[in-house]
C-alpha cells in the first residue's frame, strides 16, 4: 500500500523524521518503559522538567492495570462472555498509544534508514511517503472466517468456534513473541524497544442528515505487537485517528448524540499460525 502524495520527486533521506519528532516519540517510548532511539532523552531534560517526567513514570506505574474507558468496556464483555470458561483475559493496558495522525507512520521505518525488513513485512520510505509491503495480503475473508459460539446464530458460510477455544486463542495471542513486539524504529540499533501499539478509531456508521439526525459513530480499539504499527498506519490512513482513548474528550460513552452504543476490538497476532490443535 501507498501512502501519501507529493508532486515532487524527493531523494528518500530528505524524507526521514526531523529531531523534534525523534524526540517526541523518544519522550513517548520512555514513558511506556521502552528503550529510546539513539541516545534518547539522556540528561537533556532541563529544569523542573526531569522530576516532572520522574513522577509522571511513577503515576504510569502505579497506574499499570488502569484501563481507558473504550478499553474498559471492552474486558468487561469478555469478562461475562467467556466467565464459564473459567479464564481470564487481560488486554495490554501499558502500550504506545498512537494519540496523534501520523505517529504509526513515522513508528514504521527507523528515523536513519529507509526501509524496513522482517519475515512478514517490508516497509519503505519512497518520494510519496511510504510503501506497506504485507507478505500476505489477503482481500477477503471468504474460508477463513471464524465465529466465537454463544452469541448470534453463525451463518453457515461461517466456522463456529468453540468458547474455551476462543479463550485460548485470545490469551496466545495477547501473548506474541518478543520479536513480534519489536518496533521498526529502533530496529536499527542494539537496544530494541518491545511492547504493543494501540489506536483509537471512530469511524462513522451513520452520516448526519440536517435537520433529522446527527453523524453517529462507533469506536474501536486496535492492539498490534510492535512489528505491525505499519498496520495501524494503513487503517489510520483510512478512518482517521480519534485521538488520546485516556482524555474524556474522546471518550465515547460521553457523547450519548453521536455514538451509537457499540465498541469493537481487533487484535492483530499473526503468530496464531504457528498453533496446532
Amino acid at each position: 500500500m501507498k501512502t501519501g502524495s507529493s508532486s515532487q520527486i524527493i531523494e528518500p533521506s530528505r524524507l526521514r523524521v526531523g529531531d523534534s519528532l525523534i524526540e517526541s516519540i523518544n519522550l513517548r517510548l520512555a514513558m511506556t518503559g521502552c528503550p529510546t532511539f539513539g541516545n534518547g532523552l539522556g540528561n537533556r531534560l532541563p529544569g523542573l522538567t526531569g522530576p516532572m517526567f520522574s513522577r509522571q513514570m511513577e503515576t504510569m506505574r502505579l497506574l499499570a492495570d488502569y484501563f481507558c474507558p473504550a478499553d474498559w468496556r471492552v474486558h468487561a464483555f469478555l469478562r461475562d462472555y467467556l466467565y464459564d470458561t473459567g479464564l481470564e483475559i487481560k488486554l495490554p493496558s501499558r502500550t504506545f498509544v498512537l494519540d496523534s495522525p501520523g505517529l504509526a507512520r513515522l513508528l514504521s521505518l527507523p528515523p536513519d534508514c529507509d526501509e524496513f525488513v522482517s519475515d512478514i513485512m517490508r516497509s519503505y520510505r519512497v518520494s510519496q511517503g511510504v510503501l506497506h509491503n504485507p507478505a500476505n495480503d489477503r482481500r477477503t475473508t471468504q474460508g477463513v472466517f471464524h465465529v466465537a459460539e454463544g452469541g448470534l446464530p453463525i451463518p453457515d458460510d461461517k466456522f463456529a468456534v468453540p468458547k474455551p477455544v476462543f479463550a485460548r486463542l485470545l490469551q496466545q495471542a495477547l501473548q506474541p513473541p518478543r520479536e513480534l513486539l519489536r518496533l521498526p524504529f529502533t530496529s536499527s540499533q542494539a537496544e530494541k524497544a518491545e511492547c504493543f501499539v494501540s489506536l483509537l478509531l471512530r469511524p462513522i456508521v451513520c452520516p448526519a442528515v440536517p435537520g433529522f439526525i446527527e453523524e453517529k459513530t462507533m469506536e474501536v480499539r486496535f492492539f498490534a505487537p510492535g512489528n505491525l504499527v505499519s498496520n495501524l498506519d494503513f487503517v489510520e490512513t483510512i478512518f482517521g485517528n480519534a485521538g488520546d482513548p485516556f482524555l474524556p474528550e474522546n471518550d465515547a460513552g460521553l457523547d450519548v448524540e453521536h455514538w451509537t452504543g457499540h465498541t469493537g476490538c481487533v487484535i492483530l497476532a499473526p503468530h496464531l499460525v504457528k498453533l496446532t490443535k
